[in-house]
């Protein structure tokens, strides 16, 4: 299924970027808004899109500021959940929609939390993909070491081998096709190379964080408690249709986040993807059979 370009303005004028996949037939359902993780785009989406629309809701699929077809922000710091939310609230207000069933991975969930805290009736239902509340520390220094790294490869097979030495431990089960699909979502062409399709400077706010907390530890202060996600974890979790997917080798959300996030919220629905880590594709059997049950329960 075919797509459009949807295109819109941040509330300070950046140009922002969606892939927009009209509904099969009549519309007669609340759309479905895709938000990907930290160092990805709206490609990851591109098989799960076009199957949410069949079932006759229209998708949008997000390039976050800086990712994609987005405008890169000159202010670094700008890169956080809280502007991203900001940016989805005037994409809600550009394409008219007041509300919505949200599909986060990784960052995109942390980002549909902190909306549902700006502007709670757009978050109609969610699907948090490997993402919540608290995160493994182990998860986060394997996506810290790697974000705004190396972003530049001269030949196809360079590029592809470096998204299976970063991600291999996630995929297992990938062959040479599956990479080479996997690379495609990641790379854009430019100059006669390939590049990753996001601004490195979006590691900036980690790198900053990191520094302030060995700055404090070595002046033999305490680091600072991060900050607590819970209550908006439950907020999101309140009066509307809600599902975690886990993979089942995942690194970020271990069976111990996951079992503590069930407890919080005991209607929440969940799924796991057995050999796969962070993140699900979401177009697994497993995943794919509990997107379409949330679906067929929300507006």
């Amino acid at each position: 299924m075919s797509f459009t370009d949807f295109f819109w303005t941040s509330h300070e004028g950046l140009p922002l970027h969606a892939r927009d996949y009209a509904a099969a037939g009549e519309a007669r359902k609340l759309p479905v808004i895709c938000i990907h993780g930290l160092t990805r785009n709206a490609r990851d989406f591109e098989d799960l899109a076009p199957r949410i629309a069949a079932t006759g809701r229209r998708v949008l699929a997000v390039d976050v500021r800086g990712r994609g077809l987005s405008a890169h922000d000159l202010n670094p710091m700008n890169y956080h959940p809280g502007t991203y939310a900001a940016d989805i609230v005037a994409l809600l207000e550009a394409a008219g929609v007041d509300s919505a069933v949200f599909v986060g991975t990784s960052m995109g969930g942390l980002i549909t939390m902190v909306l549902t805290s700006l502007k709670p009736e757009a978050v109609a239902a969610a699907v948090l993909n490997d993402v919540g509340p608290e995160l493994s520390p182990v998860g986060l220094a394997r996506i810290a070491g790697y974000t705004g790294m190396a972003s530049r490869f001269e030949t196809w097979a360079e590029a592809v081998a470096y998204a299976k030495a970063i991600n291999e431990a996630a995929f297992p089960a990938y062959g040479p096709e599956d990479w080479d699909v996997f690379a495609r979502r990641l790379f854009d062409e430019k100059d006669g190379a390939f590049v990753l399709a996001y601004d490195p400077d979006i590691s900036a706010p980690i790198k900053a964080a990191a520094a302030a907390a060995a700055k404090t530890q070595a002046e033999g202060g305490q680091a600072l408690a991060p900050p607590d996600m819970y209550p908006l974890f439950r907020a999101l979790a309140k009066d509307r249709p809600l599902l975690l997917v886990r993979g089942g080798i995942s690194d970020l959300i271990d069976p111990a986040i996951a079992e503590r996030m069930r407890a919080a919220a005991p209607d929440m629905a969940y799924a796991e993807v057995p050999g796969v880590g962070h993140a699900p594709m979401l177009t697994e059997p497993e995943a794919w059979a509990a997107i379409q049950a949330l679906l067929e329960t929300a507006p």
